[in-house]
């Protein structure tokens, strides 16, 4: 069977609140890590969100 095309990850806060968003992705297309400005609830605030694996 084939893998699929998206991968899970998971957005991290930068604001050590804690608080994470799960997302998908596709690696061949992006091969970086994701990072991305979203909001916060426990910080109240838009904070910059950086990819860290799913356990």
């Amino acid at each position: 069977m084939a893998k699929p095309a998206n991968i899970k990850i998971r957005l991290n806060s930068t604001a050590d609140t804690g608080f994470f968003y799960v997302t998908k992705k596709n690696p061949k297309t992006v091969t970086g890590k994701l990072e991305v400005k979203k909001y916060d609830p426990v910080a109240r605030k838009h904070v910059l969100f950086r990819e860290g694996k799913i356990k």
